[in-house]
């Protein structure tokens, strides 16, 4: 590296905030690497079923789907993990209203929403001081920094581990499969066809990966009226199911779009919503079940 380029480096490191955490290694010897890659798999083998949430494009409501998963896992006895890897637009904390110190020495780099003790959160924006500021990173830093996230944190056994990763099909989806060579991917549409167009790549990346598809996942595919209760198409309907019989997917089912969801997660409340006030919500619970049963929990000695 010439010193241009570790100088650009060592910029990019301080400007996100993240300190010793950002997982920027400059010139470390083979043997901390080995280090590091022995205590990434000895973290991966506590953990059951890791499932990749992605989506071709952005605005399908794919970070709501993977947090509400993870709640809708834990709330049906699960211990769960959510891992927020969109680096350059974490969501999930503010969505479930979490802030605050965590405790460094412990390695508790976690945080525990209100009401749901067996679900750990983690993502990057727990580490920058101001949570306006940009995390400026390029491929390298945001390698190292996922697998930092599942080295450094002291997950413990779980049963799911949920990550959310940001539209498309680059860095940070495939620093994912990298690390996490079992992970599956549960992939997030909406039904028009500019968004199966692009979900279409994310089961090619899937593919060509060598990572496995637990599902397709329709949103937003219709609108409960609130007054009268009737069914309101959004976009054209069946895309979902179409592409996944097309692709050979198997289909999860369709979500509806629900205010409240939105509404909560802007609110920072999306733990408190109760799912008996959500038509999303509900829909999603039945998901869960069919992704319990296609990718059922496994022990951590079966996954080493």
């Amino acid at each position: 590296m010439s010193t241009s380029d570790h100088d650009s480096e060592k910029n990019a490191c301080s400007s996100c905030g993240a300190g010793a955490t950002c997982g920027h290694t400059h010139s470390h010897a083979g043997g901390q690497e080995h280090f590091e890659e022995a205590l990434v798999r000895a973290a991966l083998n506590q953990i059951g079923r890791k499932l990749l949430v992605m989506s071709g494009k952005g605005g399908v409501g794919k970070s709501s789907v993977a947090v509400s998963l993870a709640l809708t896992l834990a709330r049906q006895g699960y211990q769960v993990g959510l891992m927020d890897v969109d680096l350059h637009g974490p969501n999930v904390l503010r969505m479930l209203g979490l802030s605050g110190p965590l405790n460094m020495e412990e390695r508790q780099l976690f945080y525990t929403p209100p009401g749901v003790a067996n679900l750990k959160v983690v993502s990057i924006e727990a580490f920058m001081p101001d949570r306006e500021s940009a995390v400026i990173w390029r491929g390298p830093l945001k390698h190292s920094a996922i697998r930092q996230f599942i080295a450094d944190i002291d997950w413990g056994r779980l049963d799911y581990l949920v990550i959310d990763a940001p539209p498309g099909t680059g860095d940070e989806p495939l620093s994912v499969v990298q690390t996490i060579p079992e992970v599956e991917a549960v992939i997030v549409t909406t039904p028009q066809e500019i968004s199966l167009a692009d979900v279409r790549k994310s089961i090619d990346f899937c593919r060509k990966t060598n990572m496995h598809i637990v599902g397709l996942l329709e949103n937003m595919g219709r609108l409960f009226c609130p007054d009268c209760g009737k069914e309101i198409p959004l976009f054209s309907t069946g895309g979902g199911q179409r592409l996944a019989t097309l692709a050979k997917v198997t289909y999860l089912g369709s979500l509806p779009f629900d205010a409240k969801v939105l509404e909560s997660a802007d609110a920072g409340q999306l733990s408190l919503l109760d799912p008996a006030d959500s038509p999303f919500l509900q829909h999603l619970g039945e998901v869960a079940k069919t992704i319990v049963a296609t990718a059922p929990p496994r022990t951590a000695a079966s996954v080493s």
